[in-house]
């Protein structure tokens, strides 16, 4: 394909190229397989749904397809009481394909995490400096765990996608998500991360997203496990669940994994996910992450730092718990979500879960992004 051809680091997130290049990641950056198990089976699904001859009100009358057609979308899945009852791809989306799930990376790190607490080898209220001595002098020195999972953190980092120099651009060349002077590369992840300071204001007071934040995570899950992400993933998360497909991860020139965004899979796994979530831990008759993780995650949060923080007006009702959104309301969904449009939508009053994956060419939406969320909160309300 022309496109292909002149896909490259430099632009492989721009469109047109990103439409092809979200699903075939590892052509462009190293990775690390996340291995499904032998014996897994497809999710059940039910014959028939009504979803999509549904006009709905929050797309102005249209269908349900009509909304993913005309915001960038590349696939979607709908389960109810563990069961797929609707799903949609668009012409170019080939669904088998890991697609990347950016920043709902992040989510399915935490729960990682939980794992590891569960094991008592990490300690939510312990400094990120007791687990990561070289962090010493950096931001993260003195912030705790539970900071850093609710990012709460004050670091000095600006979080700006399109940002051609500076500390974004600097974050993005050690991630190997882009082209740089092999002559001079420059810090990899881990020593860019230890490289931030501290901002003004004091840690746990203010809601701050930060992706440096997840990818820190994700070097705390490798140095508490002590084993590479992929395979910590693969053997206590992506097997144990009945993943069908292998998964993968970007990893930077030191095989460090991309926590933050870089876990790649198919759309029925990561529906898995939101099944998890909402059977409490619970998959295939093993619990998998404890219960009052899983409980801790739908039901804490600090609300004054949500409200004093930068995504209030996305969700006046919201929180954000151990890297998980919680749209608080009536349903108190709770939410994975990744620039470009990737969202994981969790409603445990109507047993729901809904995934999609998209291209869109802007990073942030706002616009697609609330007409998103109106869009689940509906198909909530019809199913329940």
């Amino acid at each position: 394909m022309d496109k292909e051809e002149k896909l490259s680091l430099a632009n492989w997130r721009l469109p047109p190229f990103n439409r092809w290049a979200f699903q075939n990641i590892r052509q462009l950056i190293p990775t690390a397989v996340i291995s499904a198990a032998d014996n897994s089976s497809s999710l059940n699904a039910l014959s028939s749904t009504q979803l999509d001859s549904q006009a709905l009100q929050s797309n102005a009358g249209g269908s349900l397809s009509s909304f993913l057609e005309a915001s960038y979308s590349d696939s979607m899945l709908v389960m109810q009481a563990g069961k797929v009852i609707w799903r949609w791809q668009g012409e170019h989306c080939h669904v088998s394909n890991p697609h990347i799930l950016f920043s709902m990376s992040k989510s399915i790190t935490a729960v990682l995490v939980g794992m590891l607490v569960e094991q008592k080898l990490l300690d939510p209220g312990k400094t990120i400096a007791h687990y990561l001595p070289g962090c010493k002098g950096s931001a993260y020195e003195s912030c705790s765990l539970q900071q850093l999972l609710d990012m709460q953190v004050a670091v000095d980092f600006d979080e700006t996608y399109l940002q051609a120099t500076g500390a974004f651009k600097r974050y993005r060349d050690a991630t190997g998500w882009n082209p740089v002077d092999q002559t001079n590369p420059g810090p990899d992840l881990e020593e860019f991360l230890y490289s931030l300071g501290k901002s003004d204001g004091n840690h746990g007071e203010v809601f701050a997203y930060k992706s440096p934040n997840s990818d820190l995570l994700g070097l705390l899950v490798e140095r508490a496990a002590t084993q590479p992400y992929a395979e910590f993933m693969s053997q206590h998360l992506w097997q144990p669940m009945g993943a069908q497909r292998d998964a993968y991860v970007t990893v930077d020139r030191s095989r460090l994994a991309r926590a933050a965004g870089g876990i790649c899979c198919n759309i029925d796994d990561f529906a898995r996910i939101g099944q998890l979530l909402l059977d409490k831990g619970s998959a295939n008759g093993r619990q998998l992450v404890a219960e009052a993780w899983i409980e801790d995650t739908w039901c804490g949060g600090n609300r004054e730092a949500w409200v004093k923080g930068e995504f209030a007006a996305m969700l006046p009702e919201g929180r954000y718990r151990n890297q998980w959104y919680l749209a608080g309301g009536r349903s108190d969904a709770a939410m994975a979500i990744g620039i470009h449009g990737q969202w994981l939508y969790i409603d445990p009053t109507s047993e729901l879960v809904i995934a999609r994956l998209s291209s869109q060419p802007e990073p942030v939406d706002e616009k697609i992004d609330m007409q998103t969320l109106a869009v689940f909160a509906e198909i909530s309300m019809l199913l329940r």
